[in-house]
């Protein structure tokens, strides 16, 4: 059973050490230098007060996934910009729609009107998941330098709340 909460800086260690596997695998996130839970807890608390960050739990309150929303400087006030990760091995169970579940309603309840997903091109897994949720395309970015020197194109979707 999968539990969605919001989370606190004590979950910073599990959301780096569940996001630092993805980075090491590669692939699919467009963050190529891992992270410590002082960078994750220095994130959260940049973001102010229009950003929520969840996550999923299992029974042993174990972090198997999170997700945030906050705003971005390159989007209008009215939207929010979206990152998720669920840990390997874990994904298509449930864990990505009961996170999007609460993030939706806290990004209803702060007033959005839409949220962004920015994803690799080559992220077949974050696209799906996206689009199965009810996002649309509508911005492409072609040859974005990750920090790797990898370059990639990416996608944008959006989701309306209205």
């Amino acid at each position: 059973m999968i539990h969605v909460r919001q989370a606190t800086t004590l979950d910073a260690s599990s959301m780096a050490d569940l996001l630092n596997a993805i980075i090491e695998k590669g692939g699919t996130t467009a963050l190529t230098r891992t992270v410590t839970a002082a960078d994750i807890k220095e994130r959260m608390a940049a973001q102010g007060d229009r950003a929520v960050w969840h996550v999923a739990v299992d029974e042993a309150e174990a972090v198997v996934g999170f997700q945030w929303i906050a705003p971005n400087a390159k989007l209008p006030p009215e939207a929010c910009d979206i990152a998720s990760f669920v840990q390997i091995g874990r994904t298509g169970l449930g864990i990505g729609s009961a996170l999007f579940d609460a993030t939706r309603k806290a990004a209803t309840r702060l007033g959005y009107d839409w949220i962004n997903a920015t994803i690799r091109a080559d992220n077949e897994g974050g696209l799906t998941y996206y689009q199965s949720r009810g996002f649309r395309d509508w911005a492409f970015d072609d040859g974005v330098m990750l920090d790797s020197g990898q370059v990639v194109n990416k996608v944008s979707k959006r989701f309306d709340l209205k």
